[in-house]
């Protein structure tokens, strides 16, 4: 019998989730085996020993292990945590559907995430250019970079209060920022 390589070792672990459902990776505590060299780039696209990962299926399976710790990204399996790099955030908002009174995300990777106290919309603004950096939390620690088309629907859906734009949803309200 051979060895698997890293890769092959973080996707048969990561197939262990059936469906969609997600794998306890928050529950594994395994020694640190070292970095992987892989890239999720600020565009979304995972890079692996500088080559896209073209599959997209397999983006997905990595997606589901993937966990942040203090100390960075990793992907994790019940016996294997191995380092990798991410440029801006892990995912990316791409799209977003009004249900009833919430928003829904959906990722990059297929997750949905209805935005609420658990996850929160957040809106930075870069001092310098002044641009907004909006994001929402996908789960335990990830998150989500709202893609500009998707930021431009949130703003119309936005209500203008006291100066400043906000949407609700789960019950919250979220500030985007000042009205220009």
């Amino acid at each position: 019998m051979t060895e698997k390589s890293g890769l092959e070792a973080v996707a048969d672990a990561a197939k262990q989730a059936p469906g969609r459902g997600l794998p306890p990776v928050h529950l594994w505590n395994p020694e640190h085996c070292g970095d992987i060299d892989i890239l999720i780039r600020a565009d979304g696209v995972w890079m692996h020993e500088g080559s896209p990962i073209g599959r997209e299926a397999l983006v997905r399976l990595f997606s589901t292990v993937l966990r942040k710790d203090p100390d960075g990204y990793h992907l994790v399996t019940p016996v294997e945590k191995m380092k990798i790099r991410v440029e801006d955030l892990p995912f990316r908002a791409v799209a977003m559907q009004r249900d009833g009174d919430d928003l829904v995300f959906t990722t990059d990777v297929g997750d949905q995430v209805r935005a609420g106290v658990d996850d929160p919309i957040v809106v930075e603004t870069d001092a310098v250019s002044g641009e907004p950096a909006p994001r929402v939390h996908v789960r335990r620690g990830l998150w989500a970079r709202i893609v500009r088309s998707v930021f431009y629907d949130l703003v119309e859906t936005a209500d203008e209060v006291d100066g400043r734009l906000a949407v609700r949803s789960g019950g919250q309200a979220f500030d985007l920022g000042a009205v220009a």
